[in-house]
């Protein structure tokens, strides 16, 4: 539920609570006030905790320079440290020892640590390269495991096991982007969502270098400023889309090495592209002999114990954020990715799964009540509020977005106010609204006020990233928009050469539609996944035993982008014009207003930032001198146009002429276009 705050004068229980500003600005928060300062309290005084054990929150953020393999070139030689509390006995093992499970033991520290000095004179063939494990004695018997803050993890080709791999290049990754800085570059976020191992048109795994070298320069050519990049963490299985994250440290090595991701960010603040990780610490991957599980035979360490610690939709362990060791642990690999690989900030991934003991399964969010109750998990939300507080303080000016649908006010609001300290949360209603509609109501059903309801229906004061389509509809058993408008003529009607029949026609006009008025009216920035700014033909389906292991559907066909007889390259044209369009005028910075929704002729009007869009989602019914209000007197010129040739339309549309308002009889301005059906028109007031 994304609720608006309401526009009401204070009450009684407002004038009662504490002057929190998340609660000044929505008085429906005043009953749960208590709760807020509550969270809020609990918030600084663990902060103060972590301030005076390390002196920083940023300096906290640590465990992963301690725990790990790490060189010590005074005494040449690696230090291996493992936190295992319950274990009762670790040994390192590898091709350095010819993988003895009992010549190397580590010694444990009172704090649970347990650690040895590997050094090169005693182990010679320990260098760059080499390949270990650690070997675990506890209760659950004696296990092959990887280091927890493990950074490079490989799989053997033919055993498929994957092992820990020295990774210490011989010069350090030259930077080039000290000069680039976000707020320079990213106004508005206009953000690029992509998978680097399908980025390609051949059908195999692409790489961080081919993704840097081949498709950054198409994201930097349509307009966006945003790269959000997914599975950059390594996952056992390709198949999970990067969420079953096992270690939260290592650069996934199926798509090259860390230097080639470091190469890839580089190469995007090169372009003046903003790069963001999408960031699993909602969940992690069951598999012990790769993941955190069971890690020192007590059955949790990392994790919930017993049922809590599983996660019945996932499949998956739930991390215990109100243990300090895992605390520590998570915004370690915040400060990690952001100092390590200069990512610019992240998109935290189920935040619904975090924030409430139900993890939102089978839940419908109606009532405040459901935010600060006992369903609430309040370590999580702690947790959430020490990761924005220390990613603010490692980059000020970092992205942060968090993908919730349950509508947790204050959610993307800073820390200080009451909230969480997100700058910006999912849109998540809207890909919903776009295939509920289109599933289950005619054309001429839709209803222009319950469309304005749902693009304009986000909580005031929170920003929200707008979305037609998420990245969940691509995969195998559902449908882009561009299926679900076109179905099979997504495969035989889309040249340009032959006349486009009915169906074609109208699915070549609402995928423009559908993405311009989500982006027009959404939210305070937007987001694509790749390949669907030119509706993609076919869904994502990763290489399992169900499709023979192939990557025929992991990939995307750029091809067809390119060629300008198939209207996939127009619609390409139509998402770059609109993309640039936000670009050149900066409208998401502006509030939306609603000029006029007339449900019998399906036309919906509003302006931004003195534009004013124009919609006409008529199946058939084309209209001439339609007159509207116009918000303000003046001259009105036309900056984009659906229905232009170049992009798929009919050229219907004049695009040198200007429209000047008339008043009527009061004086109030309005104005008189032809609207052919299905067509958006956006225009420019006259300085």
């Amino acid at each position: 539920m994304e609720t608006a705050a309401a526009d009401t004068q204070t009450t009684p229980e407002e004038a009662a609570t504490p002057h929190l500003p998340l609660v000044q600005h929505d008085p429906w928060l005043a009953p749960y006030a208590d709760v807020i300062q509550r969270r809020l309290d609990r918030f600084h005084a663990r902060r103060a905790e972590i301030v005076a054990q390390a002196g920083a929150l940023t300096k906290y953020a640590c465990r992963h320079q301690q725990l790990g393999l790490h060189y010590d070139a005074r005494r040449r030689g690696y230090w291996l440290r493992e936190w295992a509390p319950a274990a009762h006995a670790v040994f390192a093992v590898g091709d350095f020892n010819q993988w003895d499970r009992s010549y190397t033991p580590l010694t444990r520290r009172d704090d649970g640590v347990w650690e040895v000095f590997l050094s090169e004179q005693t182990f010679p063939n320990l260098t760059p390269g080499s390949r270990y494990k650690l070997h675990v004695h506890a209760a659950n018997g004696q296990r092959d495991r990887l280091p927890a803050t493990v950074r490079r993890v490989v799989q053997d080709e033919h055993t498929k096991d994957f092992s820990a791999q020295i990774w210490r290049p011989e010069q350090p990754f030259q930077w080039t982007d000290q000069q680039f800085r976000i707020n320079n570059y990213v106004k508005e976020p206009l953000i690029y969502e992509a998978h680097v191992g399908m980025a390609l048109e051949e059908g195999r795994v692409g790489s961080w270098r081919e993704f840097a070298d081949q498709i950054l320069p198409r994201i930097q050519a349509d307009g966006y400023n945003v790269v959000q990049l997914m599975a950059v963490a390594e996952h056992p299985y390709y198949g999970s889309f990067g969420y079953h994250v096992a270690n939260f440290f290592a650069p996934s090595a199926r798509f090259g090495t860390p230097e080639d991701l470091k190469y890839l960010i580089n190469e995007a603040h090169r372009r003046g592209l903003a790069v963001v990780m999408d960031m699993v610490h909602s969940h992690s991957v069951k598999n012990e002999a790769e993941g955190l599980g069971n890690l020192d035979g007590s059955g949790a360490l990392y994790f919930h114990e017993g049922p809590r610690g599983q996660h019945p939709g996932w499949d998956s362990l739930l991390f215990d954020y109100g243990r300090p060791e895992v605390q520590q642990f998570l915004l370690s690999n915040l400060r990690y990715w952001l100092e390590e690989f200069h990512f610019d900030g992240f998109r935290f991934d189920g935040v619904t799964s975090m924030l409430y003991h139900h993890h939102g399964e089978g839940t419908a969010f109606t009532d405040y009540a459901q935010y600060f109750g006992p369903e609430a998990d309040e370590d999580a939300i702690l947790y959430l509020q020490l990761a924005t507080s220390l990613v603010r303080e490692c980059k000020k000016s970092a992205l942060l977005i968090a993908e919730d649908m349950s509508g947790m006010p204050g959610l993307a609001r800073p820390v200080e106010e009451g909230g969480l300290g997100f700058g910006y949360r999912l849109g998540m209603g809207l890909p919903d609204y776009w295939i509920k509609t289109l599933k289950h109501q005619r054309d001429e059903d839709w209803s222009m006020g319950g469309l304005w309801h749902q693009l304009t229906n986000r909580r005031a004061g929170e920003k929200t990233v707008a979305y037609a389509e998420s990245h969940d509809q691509a995969l195998v058993g559902d449908k882009s928009l561009s299926h679900w408008l076109l179905d099979g003529r997504i495969y035989s009607g889309m040249s340009r050469l032959q006349e486009a029949d009915l169906i074609t026609a109208r699915g070549v006009a609402l995928h423009k539609l559908i993405r311009l008025v989500t982006l027009g009216a959404g939210g305070e920035a937007y987001m694509n996944f790749i390949g669907n700014e030119f509706g993609h033909p076919e869904w994502v389906d990763f290489p399992r035993e169900g499709n023979n292991w192939s990557h025929h559907y992991a990939r995307r066909q750029w091809s067809l982008a390119d060629n300008p007889d198939l209207y996939f390259h127009s619609w390409l044209l139509f998402d770059r014009a609109m993309i640039q369009l936000e670009r050149r005028t900066r409208f998401l910075a502006a509030p939306t207003r609603l000029l006029h929704a007339d449900e019998d002729n399906k036309v919906l009007a509003f302006e931004r930032a003195g534009l004013v869009f124009v919609f006409n989602f008529h199946p058939e019914r084309s209209l001439s001198d339609y007159r509207f209000f116009a918000g303000q007197p003046g001259s009105y010129t036309l900056l984009l146009g659906s229905d232009q040739a170049e992009f798929g339309g009919y050229a219907r549309i004049a695009a040198d002429v200007k429209h000047f308002s008339q008043p009527d009889e009061h004086g109030t301005p309005f104005l008189s276009l032809y609207l052919p059906s299905r067509t958006a028109q956006v225009l420019q007031r006259g300085k």
